[in-house]
């Protein structure tokens, strides 16, 4: 935490080395917390980087973090996943697969493995969008439930339930509950 604040000290007078600092300590588990909620490698990619593009543009205006650089972070991140949506919902557009094709060994377990992904991403849609923010929280960045409490502003418990609930949706969803 004090490590943070110095840190969170050193940005906001734009030392280069911070702002290197806090780029590699934060772009890894911002992507893996936005490719959870967005099923686009490359869009989660923009989305990070637009992540923090507004930390850059918050420092330029005076309004940076003043206490809490991670939740901050989380915070922006979830706001640009919302807009990602609002702006995708807008405007319809359907999706070109130009990747290259699989050097894998196994075509079939590629094929699969895709489809489990899709399923999941499709499966994660159906969430209420504090249940979304929770899963990628705990299972993209393994936050901690304490921490996800502090970033989401809410008790430790309604965290507990927000994931418990998420996970039984999802198992639902995925056809893993009783009834499958």
């Amino acid at each position: 935490m004090q490590d943070d604040l110095i840190l969170l000290r050193r940005i906001r007078a734009l030392d280069e080395d911070a702002l290197t600092t806090v780029h590699d300590t934060y772009y890894a588990a911002i992507f893996r917390y936005i490719s959870y909620r967005v099923s686009d490698y490359h869009v989660a990619e923009d989305l990070t980087s637009d992540v923090f593009t507004r930390l850059l543009s918050a420092l330029r205006d005076h309004t940076a973090p003043s206490n809490s650089l991670r939740g901050w972070m989380f915070t922006v991140a979830s706001r640009v996943v919302k807009d990602f949506y609002r702006k995708q919902y807008r405007t319809r557009e359907a999706p070109l697969d130009d990747s290259l094709p699989s050097l894998k060994a196994e075509p079939d377990q590629a094929v699969m493995d895709l489809l489990d992904q899709e399923k999941l991403y499709e499966a994660m849609k159906t969430l209420t969008e504090d249940q979304q923010h929770v899963v990628a929280l705990r299972f993209g960045y393994g936050m901690p439930i304490r921490e996800v409490a502090e970033v989401m502003g809410k008790s430790e418990g309604s965290v507990k339930m927000l994931q418990a609930r998420a996970i039984s949706a999802l198992s639902d969803k995925l056809g893993h509950g009783e009834g499958a």
